[in-house]
């Protein structure tokens, strides 16, 4: 089983990125996806989730600025992150279920 995270980085306030997640190993379009974060000296924090119908989820914070979406074909669920602000600053992860990728870094300059 494997989740690899990619599109983190570096963004001024407002800008934006898209974070992926490509997975293998397990039944992906059956599968409900999630993504976390974890900010520097924080917990690990729920922000979004996609259930396998498409139905989706969002932590209050980032509603309206946050789209997760999944492409059951590549095995991917991707998040867009608009109009960022120097509090989403965090390793943003994958998940589902127990499993967790790696992470990718997102940090947001005021």
């Amino acid at each position: 089983v494997q989740l690899v995270e990619s599109g983190g980085g570096l963004v001024q306030a407002g800008g934006s990125l898209r974070l992926s997640c490509a997975t293998s190993g397990f039944p992906f379009d059956r599968s409900v996806m999630r993504w976390h974060r974890q900010a520097p000296g924080k917990g690990l924090a729920w922000v979004s989730t996609i259930e396998y119908d498409g139905s989706t989820a969002y932590l209050d914070s980032v509603k309206g600025r946050f789209t997760i979406s999944r492409d059951d074909a590549k095995s991917t669920v991707y998040l867009q992150m608009n109009s960022l602000k120097p509090e989403d600053t965090a390793i943003y992860y994958c998940m589902t279920g127990g499993l967790k990728g790696q992470g990718t870094q997102v940090t947001v300059s005021s």
